[in-house]
């Protein structure tokens, strides 16, 4: 399978809880599914179909700690400038609240579409990942040959929710999977395992009727583990996918 394998790397990055709007701002340890297709579409210059778009991801960052901000928020004042509908002056009050942010944050990116490697070497937008005062470096933007294998291991990375119980390992988090742009950015949201600690699939636990697969996708570049490389677990911004409470 070949993809184009993007490794960016910044300062500092945020990813808000979108349901959180007042004294403080926490931040996913990873990225969103639907800000990694506004990502794609900054290099890209276009927003481009989601259907069919594949991707997946290791994150890591070395810590994460609060900044302060504030917004100012802005009403209008008494009387008009002459001749316009402008008034005279604004009226502000300022509300301070606290943001998490990542530190020293690095993106490797995997894309199911190989013939984006110009776009992404000489990218249309500036590259943020995040806000967009969080501006990103591609350090690495080449196209990759995945291999299938009988096992592999995960880590720093987003996996499907039901890969919850096998490995027993992360949390699980509800996302933003895409902004409906056509649709005044009717958001969709989807449940995730935030993996960080390494998981070997060997070491999956087995439930009757929880099946598992056989093969993986891996990375044959990345540090070999016990005969294992560094597995991909592939994600859609659309369409089906399967994140219904599991029991054991």
């Amino acid at each position: 399978m070949r993809v184009l394998k993007v490794v960016a790397e910044g300062l500092t990055t945020s990813f808000r809880y979108p349901h959180f709007m007042q004294a403080v701002h926490p931040t996913f340890e990873m990225p969103p599914p639907a800000t990694i297709y506004g990502h794609i579409c900054s290099a890209l210059g276009e927003w481009v179909s989601p259907e069919g778009i594949e991707f997946a991801y290791q994150f890591t960052h070395q810590g994460i700690f609060d900044d302060m901000e504030h917004v100012h928020v802005l009403t209008a004042g008494s009387g008009k400038l002459p001749g316009t509908d402008l008034p005279k002056a604004l009226q502000g009050a300022v509300n301070p609240f606290v943001r998490s942010l990542l530190f020293r944050p690095r993106l490797v990116l995997y894309i199911n579409r190989p013939e984006w490697e110009a776009a992404f070497r000489s990218p249309h937008y500036a590259v943020v990942l995040g806000r967009s005062q969080d501006l990103f470096t591609y350090t690495s933007v080449r196209v990759v040959e995945l291999t299938r294998a009988d096992r592999a291991y995960f880590q720093h990375t987003l996996a499907p929710y039901r890969m919850a119980l096998l490995g027993a390992r992360g949390y699980v988090v509800l996302m933003p999977r895409f902004l409906d742009y056509e649709n005044g950015r009717s958001p969709s949201f989807a449940r995730y395992l935030l993996l960080k600690e390494r998981v070997h699939t060997s070491d999956y636990v087995r439930f009757a009727g929880l099946p598992v697969d056989s093969e993986y996708w891996v990375d044959p570049e990345t540090e070999e583990d016990s005969g294992a490389h560094l597995g991909l677990a592939f994600h859609t911004f659309v369409g089906e996918y399967d994140d219904n409470p599991l029991v054991a």
